[in-house]
């Protein structure tokens, strides 16, 4: 089961309505219908024409099963909803009613972000489950090896055989580009988003460079921040941004930009073995966006990330300002004998970090220096977890 099984029980007993959001196909439903074992729940799939009927009075039903759990899957289908939602919050608040009331799926559109936001504003809080991390699937380098090729969508990993995963994958990019990011009313050509996914994946973990983007794709800077824009909002791209508190350095003020799910990656390069994917330039920074999604996971909840780069080279991979302004400096590397780079002490010497650690593919942690360690990926996220 899901390491967010917990966190998102906890959310629904501390706020009348959660929003879990994520890509489709990772996960959310398999994880809503865990939470519902738990509770009295009513599970309704908004792209179901027999679910969507049973809402046909909203106020009316919501209120005959106000006792229970009401699970909403797929809400950017009905997203006249989020008014109605807000009633019966109102509604329950006045009377002294529980909490978890709503547990709301989407797959993260501009429209639900949008009308939540107008709707439910001070209502509902929200989760971001991402795919399956290292930590979620055991410790075995083999298994996480697996992982990292096929990347961390369920029916991909999980897969009889990398070919078949690659299937999924292709599959996968395909009905995103042809069928639901036309649903959300993004007017792109599908031929040209695809292009630019495919792009940002030769680029993964570089800055983001609009206008060499442009040109590429023959369209202006403005389309660019545009599709960028689409793909952050669907939770299949990250964009990292550098921190910027530092006001005595010249600091990269660009964001750097990773496609969020390691698989997406290699299927969006070709990339169909693990030996096809050790030898292409692409690895390095395809495992650092597969540790960095995890940390990311594995932080606590108000952690903020970001990455750090000076005109001097000062350089951290990942940044994580934990509650009480706590920081994390953490490189990323895929070798079982790390080496600490000359801009990772610069910057650390910049920042000051409450923690400064080189993650590495290994499980012992050893010094590298007087005040950084090389850790394990499990030993970081426990750590991180007990903060």
């Amino acid at each position: 089961m899901r390491q967010a099984l917990p966190t998102v029980t906890t959310m629904l007993d501390r706020h009348a309505a959660v929003g879990l959001l994520g890509p489709r196909q990772v996960g959310k439903t398999t994880l809503a219908l865990a939470i519902a074992k738990g509770r009295e729940a009513i599970y309704l799939d908004l792209e179901s024409r027999g679910d969507r009927a049973k809402i046909s009075e909203p106020e009316l039903y919501f209120t005959q099963h106000e006792d229970k759990l009401i699970i909403l899957d797929e809400i950017q289908q009905a997203p006249d909803l989020f008014t109605v939602l807000r009633g019966q919050i109102d509604k329950g608040r006045r009377l002294g009613r529980r909490n978890g009331q709503f547990l709301i799926l989407g797959s993260a559109s501009p429209e639900l972000l949008r009308q939540s936001a107008e709707s439910l504003a001070g209502r509902i809080a929200f989760f971001d489950l991402g795919t399956l991390t290292p930590a979620e699937v055991g410790p075995s380098l083999k298994v996480r090896d697996q992982l990292w090729l096929r990347g961390g969508f369920p029916e991909s990993f999980t897969a009889s055989d990398d070919e078949v995963s690659l299937e999924w994958r292709d599959a996968f990019i395909k009905t995103y580009l042809e069928r639901d990011i036309p649903q959300l009313g993004a007017r792109v050509p599908a031929e040209t988003l695809r292009r630019f996914w495919t792009m940002l994946a030769h680029s993964q973990g570089a800055l983001f460079n609009a206008a060499r983007l442009a040109t590429s794709l023959a369209v202006s800077g403005q389309s660019i921040a545009r599709y960028l824009d689409l793909m952050v909002d669907l939770l299949l791209v990250r964009r990292l941004q550098p921190w910027s508190s530092n006001a005595g350095k010249r600091l990269v003020k660009s964001p750097k930009v990773y496609v969020r799910d390691s698989g997406i990656v290699h299927a969006l390069l070709g990339i169909t073995t693990l030996e096809d994917l050790i030898g292409h330039p692409v690895a390095g920074l395809s495992w650092e966006g597969l540790i960095i999604e995890a940390l990311i996971a594995g932080a606590p909840r108000g952690t903020a990330a970001h990455f750090y780069r000076t005109a001097a080279g000062a350089e951290i991979d990942l940044l994580l300002t934990l509650p009480g302004d706590r920081h994390w400096a953490i490189e990323i590397k895929r070798s079982l004998a790390p080496k600490i780079e000359k801009g990772f002490h610069l910057a650390c010497a910049d920042i000051k970090p409450h923690r400064a650690c080189v993650v590495y593919p290994g499980t012992e942690r050893f010094p590298l220096s007087a005040d950084i360690q090389a850790t394990g990926l499990d030993d970081a996220i426990a750590e991180l977890r007990e903060m």
